[in-house]
């Protein structure tokens, strides 16, 4: 099948009651955050069963045209389309074959290309874990000109700097992924924003909170209630995975200053009277005490290290003094 056949089937679906539904739930009214968005009344099973039935033939050049429909569910196919064809090339048995590799690729690059075209939260959220996030912990060959392509300024320049060393340094090609999110990150857009976020997911899952963590604060303090429960979700699921006392650790640094929204999604697996005790401040007050006692511990350590530099100073004084009476005895 075609673009075009794909588009003219899936209208012949068109529910308008469901559409009514969905249009109000996914706010595309006059300065909401989907406006202008159009449905044609699709459920995701529907969609899911679309995607089943021509994923495996349906020429990928041919995405481009979903993604660019007027129709959320005819763009929900087509990234779909490419979430199925990644996981394809994302198993143990083809993360390291060269071929797969410039697969994944392929289709990472026109996630990217066309990435606000996934514009409302359920776009975001059904595809870039699964394509972006699954990036961040597979072998690639995208480099530096790959970030210059995404972003400008500092994430640009930060890329070129590794250009050299891509090929070969494990360190460099995290530079290069943690560049191809900032650039996400940095950007105008609410949606790219958002990707860098809720991408993170994944890599939780599999025990490195360190994607979380940076892009949780890097978005702290957006100004965007859809942003603001993002970084929460991607908090609760970092401490769920990762451990809850760096969630602990992350809160104590900025429970302060967190969004409500924010703070409320993140603690919302801890138990009734911790989750009170964020909420109400009191732990913020206790977490600013231990890091305050904390302090004074290390500075009482140093202290005492410099002591014992001095007594060894004193030391070594005192054998240079005996070894020059010995030369002049």
């Amino acid at each position: 099948m075609t673009a075009k056949e794909i588009i003219k089937y899936m209208e012949t679906l068109r529910n308008e009651e469901q559409r009514e539904v969905l249009m109000r739930f996914f706010k595309t009214g006059p300065g909401q955050y989907g406006e202008g968005d159009e449905f044609l009344g699709l459920k995701v099973p529907q969609t899911r069963e679309v995607v089943k039935a021509i994923d495996r033939d349906f020429p990928i050049e041919e995405v481009p045209e979903l993604l660019l429909s007027r129709w959320h569910e005819v763009r929900l196919c087509g990234l779909l389309i490419l979430v199925a064809r990644f996981e394809r090339l994302a198993t143990k048995r083809l993360a390291h074959d060269d071929e797969a590799m410039r697969g994944r690729d392929a289709i990472l690059t026109m996630y990217l290309r066309y990435a606000e075209q996934a514009n409302n939260w359920d776009l975001v959220d059904l595809s870039a874990p699964k394509i972006l996030g699954n990036w961040l912990l597979l072998p690639t060959a995208l480099g530096a000109d790959f970030c210059l392509s995404l972003g400008k300024g500092r994430v640009g320049a930060a890329a070129s700097e590794v250009a050299a060393h891509v090929a070969c340094d494990e360190e460099a090609l995290r530079l290069i992924r943690q560049n191809t999110l900032d650039a996400l990150a940095q950007s105008d857009n609410l949606w790219r924003q958002r990707m860098s976020m809720v991408c993170t997911w994944k890599t939780s899952q599999q025990g490195d909170p360190s994607w979380c963590l940076r892009y949780a604060e890097m978005l702290l303090h957006h100004p965007h209630d859809l942003m603001h429960k993002a970084v929460g979700w991607m908090l609760r699921e970092m401490g769920k995975r990762c451990g809850m006392d760096l969630l602990r650790d992350f809160l104590s640094l900025h429970a302060h200053e967190m969004p409500r929204t924010t703070l409320r999604y993140a603690i919302e697996k801890m138990s009734d009277p911790e989750r009170k005790g964020w909420m109400s401040g009191e732990r913020k007050v206790e977490s600013g005490k231990r890091r305050a006692e904390s302090g004074e511990r290390k500075a009482e350590s140093g202290e005492r290290r410099a002591e014992k530099g001095k007594r060894k100073a004193g030391n070594g004084e005192r054998k240079a003094e005996n070894g020059e009476l010995r030369c002049e005895n």
